[in-house]
């Protein structure tokens, strides 16, 4: 087939192809159409396969028109479309190419059509200077403090809970069951707010009437009026700046008795550990690779950002909204429901589908804008990893685990998994070498805890 064709750039990354067939090939495409119709088209007083072709032209001149055009701008746009040379140009595959009209077909003619459509996005990081960037890295201290919160959390999840006696009272960390109702100015129980049986850790956010002070110090079956002004700045807007009056009733008060800090308490949380030694310094690892992996996603962030922002380019909307219907379609399954029944469902409490993704509209294209910026800088540079860095990665993987070689190897025994592997490698392999050419300092000191806390 004899084809020509003019792409032009359009903006948002789409693209405008021209394409013009020569009139031999118009002719053959409507010829081979017509041999088609005459093979299968049955017509009352004509033998199958011997219908004349100026009776199929009066009867479907038009539709054999449309049909072979139609061939003629598939087969065109699929030889285009496979050409090496045009890989920059091929539409998105969630993006088919438009039809800005249906052309004349003449089979005298040439045809001439013309198709829009979206193109990845490009973006030109040759010579961009990285010492351009400036990333500061937080300086974290984990320490004694990080290591006895990770205690005191395993001594309370190998906690055993037992009732107080009745003549003890209620200490601050006591587990409190109590009864409550709110009442009104003239002392009447309001019976909408009375709550039976409700359990709480005296002391800690999950009182929400926020009356612990109260109740410290009562004792099983003792009941109590409490009256307590709430802050203006209140979360609860029922709440803020009233002052509410309740009965409170003591029902049950227990204690949790924590294990002591010692070796059979590390033999209890794995088989593994035979000192409370080793349960310590098991624990230092991970809080230390907590850290170092937390640190380098702020700085890998933190780059990625600068890189976009310095590198401008536009997403395409198919490639947005390819984006945005994935992550509308996790959402269904972390709902475990379907996309359709999430939309009711938001629907239903009185939010809005389309809402919903204009707020995820800005975190979607900066995602995809460095998931581009970043597959361009891996093929520029020719990042790959040998047989021997995945090896080293293995054995990474295995020390920051406290697990063997041949375990790590096992989960990543799938092709898929060890794919993701080997990606993941070669990014942080290209990270590495950025760093290394952009301006890195000491940043702010930060509380391990805090750490978490910042993007």
């Amino acid at each position: 087939m004899k084809v020509t064709k003019e792409i032009e750039k359009l903006e948002h990354s789409a693209a405008k192809l021209t394409v013009t067939v020569a009139k031999k090939d118009v002719a053959d495409s409507y010829n081979e159409t017509i041999s088609k119709y005459v093979k299968q088209v049955q017509i009352p007083g004509f033998r199958k396969g011997h219908v004349p072709a100026s009776v199929l032209e009066r009867k479907y001149g038009e539709q054999i028109k449309m049909e072979a055009a139609s061939d003629l701008i598939d087969k065109s746009l699929n030889e285009i479309f496979s050409d090496e040379k045009e890989l920059e140009n091929r539409p998105l595959p969630y993006a088919q190419p438009v039809l800005e009209k249906m052309p004349e077909f003449d089979t005298s003619k040439d045809f001439v059509y013309t198709v829009t459509y979206d193109v990845f996005p490009k973006v030109d990081l040759k010579g961009f200077d990285f010492k351009s960037v400036t990333i500061k890295e937080p300086q974290v201290t984990v320490g004694d403090a990080e290591l006895n919160e990770e205690l005191k959390g395993i001594q309370e999840r190998n906690a055993v809970v037992i009732d107080k006696k009745d003549d003890e009272k209620a200490e601050k960390d006591n587990i409190l069951t109590i009864s409550i109702v709110e009442k009104d100015e003239n002392g009447a129980e309001i019976a909408s707010t009375k709550r039976e049986e409700f359990t709480f850790t005296l002391g800690t956010a999950e009182n929400v009437y926020k009356i612990d002070d109260d109740l410290i110090g009562m004792k099983k079956g003792e009941s109590k009026e409490v009256s307590k002004t709430y802050d203006k700045d209140e979360k609860d807007a029922e709440l803020a700046g009233k002052t509410k009056k309740y009965s409170v009733t003591v029902k049950q008060i227990k204690v949790r008795n924590l294990p002591a800090l010692d070796d059979e308490l590390a033999q209890d949380v794995n088989e593994k550990f035979k000192t409370l030694d080793d349960l310590k310094k098991d624990i230092m690892r991970n809080l230390e690779n907590a850290k170092t992996n937390k640190i380098n996603e702020i700085k890998t962030n933190d780059l990625l950002s600068q890189l976009v922002e310095k590198n401008p380019f536009e997403i395409p909307a198919s490639m947005l909204n390819a984006e945005l219907d994935g992550r509308w379609r996790m959402m269904a399954q972390q709902f475990q429901t379907t996309p359709e029944e999430l939309d009711k469902m938001i629907t239903a409490s009185g939010q809005k589908k389309e809402d919903m993704l204009k707020e995820w509209t800005g975190d979607a294209e900066k995602m995809l804008k460095s998931r581009i910026i970043v597959d361009n800088l891996l093929k520029e540079r020719n990042i790959s990893v040998t047989p021997e860095e995945i090896e080293s990665e293995y054995q990474k993987i295995a020390d920051a685990n406290g697990i063997t070689v041949d375990e790590v190897k096992q989960h990543y025994a799938d092709p898929r998994a060890k794919e993701y592997l080997i990606d993941e490698a070669k990014e942080q392999k290209l990270y590495k070498e950025i760093f290394a050419e952009a301006k890195v300092s000491k940043g702010d000191k930060v509380s391990f805890k805090d750490l978490f806390n910042l993007k």
